[in-house]
């Protein structure tokens, strides 16, 4: 361990064991200058920065956070740290170890009443800027701890960004119908990215409910709603669901609701939700392709248990969801809408109708207009 490693370890301990009060910034500046008067002044203002995270933030990983370009910190257990800056993935110089792994751990998960150990090696959190934080402990990870903190960014990038002027005016076009929305793609795509994009050009005197999982919209309406849902605690009680929370959005008189992401039985009150009334609803969906997310929102609602035939559920999918929005990311990291389509209402009727190819328009909207609720 270098000498600066034991000066930072020391104070480190003597922070710990202390518990100072006033700014710690200026603690930690004095105590080191008390235990190494020959340092320089950007070695101290280095070295307090190195500690202030180890004692009050999230260790090493502190800088990479704190990143405005970084996406996804990702944390193999110990060893080097990798980062999503800009829609690639790439090592970084960081290093962190098993110690520093469990105080990371510790820190984000104590405050949520959550912990990982060998009989509960799974958890999932989010970080107080509304960040998600995924653990996987052992003896499922076999190579130490692993962490992945997909950082929530406040920024909410213009339609624009996603595609050319002739598909953002379609889509547009099916804001302004009150179309019913769903945008798939793969992990890390930008369908939440494009979600908040979308509900920014949203009226903003309408009442709209949000959904969540982890909270990661920002709605910039007048009449916002948000609903998260709970995990449960350390003693296995506690959970509220989506599908709990999309039966309580219902009775709390929404114009439109978005569902920050359907993949499991709360699909059956979406689409319900959907095709009564609430219409101009958004939401986003894992999938490769506009009729694997039918297919996957069918699947979903009979995961709800209900004793309803195929046949009805494909009918209730295809009278409730008017439009699918395919988004991908690109070789050089950046996000675009790659597809559009347009869901037939006739339930024999298989494939989707593409009304944009390759971000390229191809075909205009034919579903009849969706009327407010007055």
């Amino acid at each position: 361990m270098s000498d600066l490693a034991l000066l930072a370890a020391r104070v480190r301990d003597r922070f710990r064991a202390e518990g100072p009060t006033g700014d710690p910034r200026l603690v930690l500046a004095e105590w080191i200058s008390d235990e190494a008067p020959l340092l320089s002044a950007d070695d101290t203002v280095r070295l307090v920065e190195r500690v202030h995270a180890l004692v009050a933030g999230l260790g090493p990983l502190e800088p990479l956070c704190a990143d405005p370009d970084v996406s996804d910190v990702l944390v193999n257990g110990p060893g080097p740290v990798w980062v999503e800056r800009n829609g690639r993935l790439e090592r970084t110089d960081v290093a962190i170890d098993a110690e520093e792994i469990a105080m990371v751990v510790e820190r984000v998960l104590g405050p949520l009443g959550l912990r990982v150990d060998r009989s509960s090696p799974i958890a999932d959190g989010r970080l107080a800027d509304g960040s998600r934080v995924s653990v996987v402990t052992a003896p499922l990870a076999i190579d130490g701890t692993v962490l992945s903190i997909r950082r929530f960014t406040a920024r909410c990038l213009d339609v624009e960004a996603f595609a050319p002027s002739e598909v953002v005016h379609l889509l547009d076009d099916l804001l302004d119908r009150r179309a019913n929305l769903v945008i798939f793609g793969g992990t890390g795509s930008g369908k939440t990215t494009l979600l908040n994009s979308l509900a920014a050009r949203l009226p903003s005197g309408e009442r709209i409910v949000t959904v969540e999982d982890a909270a990661e919209l920002r709605l910039a309406g007048e009449h916002v709603v948000r609903l998260e849902s709970r995990p449960a605690n350390a003693e296995g009680v506690g959970a509220v669901s989506l599908r709990e929370l999309m039966r309580a959005a219902l009775r709390l008189r929404p114009d439109r609701i978005v569902v920050g992401e359907v993949r499991g039985a709360e699909a059956l009150e979406m689409l319900w939700a959907m095709s009564s009334g609430h219409d101009g609803s958004l939401s986003t969906c894992h999938a490769s392709s506009g009729l694997d997310v039918l297919f996957r929102l069918e699947t979903f609602v009979l995961l709800a248990g209900v004793e309803l035939p195929l046949s009805a559920v494909r009918a209730q999918v295809r009278a409730a969801v008017d439009a699918l929005v395919g988004i991908v990311r690109l070789p050089d990291g950046s996000r675009a809408v790659s597809d559009i389509y347009e869901v037939p209402r006739d339930p024999v009727v298989d494939r989707p109708t593409e009304l944009v190819r390759d971000g390229r328009v191809v075909a205009r909207p034919t579903r009849r207009r969706r009327q407010a609720v007055a």
